[in-house]
């Protein structure tokens, strides 16, 4: 039995067989969202193939159940590249997903701004990714499906959704262009004003890895970052993971609405 079938018999074990609606893997900020899920939780370590997920402030369980009536599994945490030098350390846990019956994938994650409108403790919606960071999950896949087209990767109906979501709940949701960086050391100035020029909006160290996957997968994918900072060069702020962590909840309770009230727009 494969890896990715034994993860499978120990969710349905614990979790039932009924389909998955949506997955949502979950950044800093957000954890608390997954213990909403009325459900079970299932430890990473108990699944085979499911990634290390060490970061500090993130919560390394599979949540399955209902969130606002629609069955869901959510990653209360992700393996980012910096962590093993792995960028497709997501890649059965993804797998794993699209088995469950999803069909898509909202993604959120934590980010530097390089636009002043949009401060730390707001929200941007991905319209788009720059993959400077130049690694691809999809390297050593033998077969052709490998050549992923990337064009319209972030579901424009999935994002005028969210935007729609976003409205009703009040929210201010820009969009932008974001751009992986491997971290896990912060950008430079010189590095941010390089991104600028070549049409970054916001920087981080995580999602487009997944993205990339999740396309692969056939999976319809959104982003939403949530910033909590400026990137570096950007402001006098100090920059670090403690920061980082300090600021995520600011945007994240914003972006708990944006979820909830498009999650109640699927049922």
């Amino acid at each position: 039995m494969s890896r990715n079938a034994e993860a499978l018999a120990v969710i349905r074990a614990r979790a039932g067989d009924a389909p998955v609606r949506l997955g949502l893997i979950l950044g800093s900020g957000l954890g608390h969202l997954a213990k909403a899920v009325d459900g079970v939780a299932i430890p990473y370590a108990e699944l085979p193939g499911f990634p290390h997920a060490s970061v500090s402030g993130h919560n390394p369980n599979l949540h399955i159940g209902l969130l606002e009536g629609v069955r869901v599994a959510v990653f209360g945490a992700r393996e980012h590249y910096y962590e093993k030098g792995n960028a497709a350390a997501m890649r059965p846990a993804l797998e794993v997903l699209q088995a469950l019956g999803a069909e898509s994938l909202i993604l959120t994650n934590a980010a530097g701004s390089m636009r002043p409108d949009i401060p730390p403790g707001d929200l941007m919606l991905l319209s788009d990714h720059i993959n400077y960071s130049g690694l691809n999950p999809l390297i050593g896949e033998p077969t052709d499906h490998r050549f992923v087209p990337m064009t319209d990767a972030h579901d424009p109906a999935l994002r005028a959704a969210l935007r729609a979501s976003a409205s009703a709940e009040g929210i201010d949701l820009k969009e932008g262009v974001y751009a992986w960086y491997s971290g896990p050391s912060f950008e430079t100035p010189a590095e941010i004003r390089m991104l600028k020029g070549l049409g970054a909006d916001a920087v981080g160290m995580s999602t487009v890895p997944e993205v990339i996957l999740a396309r692969f997968l056939g999976l319809k994918v959104a982003a939403i970052s949530t910033v909590t900072n400026m990137a570096a060069g950007m402001s006098d702020e100090k920059i670090s993971h403690d920061h980082t962590k300090a600021m995520a909840p600011l945007g994240a309770a914003k972006l708990e609405r944006i979820l909830r009230h498009f999650l109640n727009g699927l049922r």
